[in-house]
């Protein structure tokens, strides 16, 4: 089954005018759509990890920041429902400052992964849906799992993301994965304190497409989409792969 699988999708991917072969979602970042192969690519899936409990607001906010910026109109966002009983559900005003139209997000709660896994396939399937997050709780995820969320994506074009509250330890399948965590925020010369532009530290730890890398990030409400942060100090990516070591 995982072989026919990973067949299957490499088949769709190699198909000449396949509406969902993976195309580029560019971030308007030079640097890092170099590296990314010309932007996030859409018809595959991506991991997006929080760097701890504490990071998981600025990984959702990395994740919508990404997804608002797909062609199409909706934006799935699902949830299990211990996540929505500890983190609670995205704020309107919130989306909206990221140029985001509330009504255009679909919420949708699981009780149980598998249903959250089934449902992200099945969102993923429609063609009218410009991007699907799946927000996980502790737990890893199997590679049959992955790859019918990748062969999902693919068939349609979707930007498929998959949201997590921790790094992983299990080896990724996905076309990137990164890990996110918050960095301080400083008024510019021409900000004032409440005109603070939100700051993200962003790993991508895993590339199909290309190396590595770490940037500092902030979210541009002019610009409605990601910018380096100036006056930024470089990161230093984290030892992930030593599992006597927390990542803070």
């Amino acid at each position: 089954m995982d072989e026919q699988l990973r067949q299957r999708l490499l088949t769709l991917q190699k198909i000449p005018g396949m509406v969902g072969r993976p195309n580029p979602l560019p971030l308007g970042i030079p640097a890092i759509d170099k590296v990314l192969g010309g932007g996030l690519m859409r018809g595959v899936l991506h991991e997006i990890a929080a760097a701890g409990e504490i990071h998981l607001p600025a990984a959702a906010g990395f994740a919508l920041g990404l997804a608002v910026s797909a062609p199409s109109p909706r934006l799935f966002w699902i949830t299990e429902d211990m996540g929505l009983a500890e983190s609670g559900v995205p704020h309107g005003a919130g989306i909206d400052a990221f140029g985001f139209a509330p009504e255009r997000l679909v919420m949708v709660s699981a009780a149980h992964r598998r249903d959250l896994l089934w449902a992200m396939e099945e969102a993923l399937r429609c063609r009218a849906v410009g991007a699907v997050i799946g927000e996980m709780r502790a737990g890893g995820i199997g590679t049959v799992a992955v790859r019918r969320l990748s062969l999902a994506a693919a068939e349609s074009g979707t930007l498929a993301l998959l949201l997590r509250a921790a790094p992983p330890r299990d080896a990724s399948t996905a076309a990137t994965r990164w890990i996110i965590g918050t960095a301080s925020s400083v008024p510019g010369r021409e900000q004032s304190e409440r005109e603070i532009r939100p700051r993200f530290t962003a790993h991508l730890v895993r590339n199909r497409h290309g190396p590595a890398g770490s940037w500092t990030l902030e979210w541009s409400d002019n610009d409605e989409r990601f910018i380096f942060a100036t006056h930024a100090q470089p990161v230093a990516a984290p030892a992930f792969n030593r599992s006597h070591r927390q990542v803070a």
